[in-house]
């Protein structure tokens, strides 16, 4: 027995409106069983989608798309849980390695301090500027 040939399925569905899709209902499930068809319904003076033929692989019951949805969410969270762990550990890291370079800046501008008379050097006095923020107060 022959096996059709499986199409990719396009990415539009067809749309047919609802009377002519009752004359080729056989045909058109057909095509979702061969071809991976997605067929929209409308009215039949209304544009809005009512309905869909699809392939039975991608029709869903409730149940099974809840226990999908669930699951996303358990594995979501999980991923949510690990990013702020590693958030936190890398707020810690961030705040000790701030600390150590603000003594260490103390520290070289306290040295500067004993060498240079400070407002002397306008170089000097730009440089302690820019980094006000990281001075102890």
């Amino acid at each position: 027995m022959a096996v059709p040939a499986r199409t990719p399925p396009s990415a539009q569905p067809r749309s047919l409106p609802l009377r002519e899709a009752r004359t080729r209902l056989t045909q058109l499930v057909a095509l979702a069983e061969l071809t991976d068809t997605v067929t929209v319904l409308t009215r039949d003076r209304d544009a809005r989608p009512v309905a869909a033929i699809v392939p039975a692989a991608a029709a869903r019951t409730a149940a099974q798309a809840r226990a999908d949805a669930d699951r996303l969410a358990e594995v979501t969270a999980g991923w949510a849980r690990r990013l702020d762990d590693l958030h936190r550990q890398s707020g810690r890291r961030h705040a000790a390695e701030l600390h150590a370079v603000r003594t260490a800046l103390a520290e070289v501008w306290a040295e500067l301090d004993r060498r240079v008379v400070p407002g002397s050097d306008p170089g000097l006095t730009r440089l302690r500027a820019a980094h006000a923020d990281l001075l102890p107060r």
